[in-house]
C-alpha cells in the first residue's frame, strides 16, 4: 500500500493497490526464490491453467432452437425471454378479438338465422375481411400486435450488450436474424392464421359442410392464408429493420405504426383532394390489400393502376426492410454498444 494510504487522516475509500507483483527486485532471482518472495509477501499463489474444450457442441438446429424458444416459451412461461404481463394481456385479447368472425357464425346455427350468416359465414369477401380488413384488425389489432413484438427483440440486443452472448458462441448473423424473424412471425401467425383456421372450422363443425363444399373452398382458404403470410411478412421485416436501427422498445413499435397509418392516412388524403391513387404504393397495408384482393378474388377497391405495381412495391419495401436489417445487424460487435 502506498504511504498516502497508511496514513490515519486518509479517507476510506474500499480500494488498495497491491505491488506485491511490482515489487523491488532486479528480477535477477531464480524462479524458486520469486515464487518464495511472492508466497511470503502475499500470502498464498493459485496457478490457472486455461484448456481447450473438446467437447462436442450441439448441432446448428438446436442452437437455433435455443434462440427461437428463448422467444417463443417467454409467452407462456417463465425461464426465457421476459415479455412484460401488458403485452401478455393484450396478445389474449388480440386472439379473442380475432375470433370474433367465428363467434358470429356459430351464433348464425344457433339460431338458424340465414341473414346473420349471410354476413358472416365464409365467403370471398368474408375470408379476405378476416385477414385484411381494415377496421378493425388491420387499425386496432394486428399493426399493434407487431409493433409490441419487435420493440426490443433486437434493440435490446444491441442496448444491454446481449449480441455478446451469440455472437461469442458458434452462432452465425445469419442464424441469430433468422430466428428472431421466425420467432416474431410465428407468435403474429398464431393470432392472424389461427384465428383464420378457427374461423374456417368454425363454419365446417357449425353447419355441417361436407367434403364437396371444402373442396370446393379450399383454394380460396389457401389464398387468404397467403394473404396471412404477406401481412405477416411486412410487417415483420418493417419492424424488426427498425428494431435493428435502435437501442430502445418505443421507437420501433412507434415508427412501424407510424409507417403503416401515416403512409395510408397520407394516400387517403391525396385520393381526397386530387382523386389519384398512386400513392397508395408507398402504403405497405394498401400494397398487400391489392395483392390480397387479387389472390382471393373478390372485387379490387384500387382500380387506377394494376396489381403489378403493388406487387413490385410490395417486395420493394420488404427488401429494403431486410436491406436494413441484414446491415445493422452485420455490423453489431461482440461487445456492448
Amino acid at each position: 500500500m502506498t504511504d498516502e494510504e497508511h496514513r490515519p487522516d486518509a479517507p476510506v475509500t474500499g480500494q488498495a493497490r497491491m505491488e506485491v507483483a511490482w515489487g523491488s527486485s532486479t528480477g535477477d532471482e531464480t524462479e524458486a526464490e520469486a515464487t518464495a518472495s511472492l508466497a511470503k509477501k502475499s500470502g498464498e499463489i493459485f496457478e490457472q491453467q486455461y484448456t481447450s474444450w473438446n467437447g462436442t457442441l450441439n448441432g446448428r438446429w438446436m442452437r437455433n432452437w435455443a434462440i427461437l424458444r428463448h422467444h417463443l416459451l417467454g409467452i407462456f412461461k417463465k425461464g426465457n425471454r421476459p415479455w412484460g404481463m401488458p403485452t401478455r394481456i393484450f396478445l389474449l385479447i388480440a386472439f379473442i378479438i380475432a375470433l370474433s368472425d367465428a363467434a358470429l357464425v356459430l351464433v348464425s346455427s344457433l339460431i338458424g338465422s340465414p341473414e346473420i350468416h349471410a354476413i358472416w359465414g365464409v365467403s370471398r369477401d368474408n375470408l379476405y375481411g378476416h385477414i385484411l380488413g381494415y377496421f378493425p384488425r388491420n387499425t386496432l389489432i394486428f399493426p399493434v400486435v407487431a409493433a409490441l413484438l419487435v420493440g426490443g427483440v433486437i434493440s435490446e440486443d444491441r442496448n444491454h450488450g446481449t449480441s455478446a452472448l451469440y455472437f461469442s458462441r458458434p452462432i452465425s448473423r445469419v442464424d441469430y436474424v433468422g430466428m428472431k424473424y421466425i420467432s416474431v412471425a410465428i407468435i403474429q401467425a398464431i393470432i392472424i392464421i389461427g384465428s383464420y383456421m378457427l374461423y374456417f372450422f368454425a363454419e365446417i363443425a357449425a353447419h355441417g359442410r361436407g367434403w364437396a363444399w371444402m373442396l370446393d373452398v379450399f383454394p380460396m382458404f389457401l389464398a387468404g392464408g397467403l394473404c396471412g403470410v404477406l401481412l405477416i411478412v411486412t410487417y415483420t421485416s418493417i419492424g424488426l429493420s427498425l428494431s435493428s436501427v435502435s437501442k430502445g422498445r418505443f421507437f420501433p413499435g412507434i415508427g412501424l405504426l407510424a409507417i403503416l397509418f401515416g403512409t395510408k392516412t397520407m394516400a387517403i388524403i391525396v385520393r381526397n383532394l386530387f382523386d389519384r391513387e398512386l400513392l397508395y404504393l408507398i402504403s405497405p397495408y394498401d400494397c398487400v390489400a391489392h395483392v390480397g384482393q387479387i389472390l382471393i378474388g373478390t372485387e379490387p377497391t384500387y382500380t387506377q393502376y394494376p396489381w403489378t405495381f403493388s406487387l413490385v412495391s410490395l417486395i420493394a419495401i420488404n427488401a429494403l426492410a431486410l436491406y436494413v436489417l441484414s446491415s445493422r445487424v452485420s455490423s453489431m460487435e461482440v461487445t456492448r454498444e
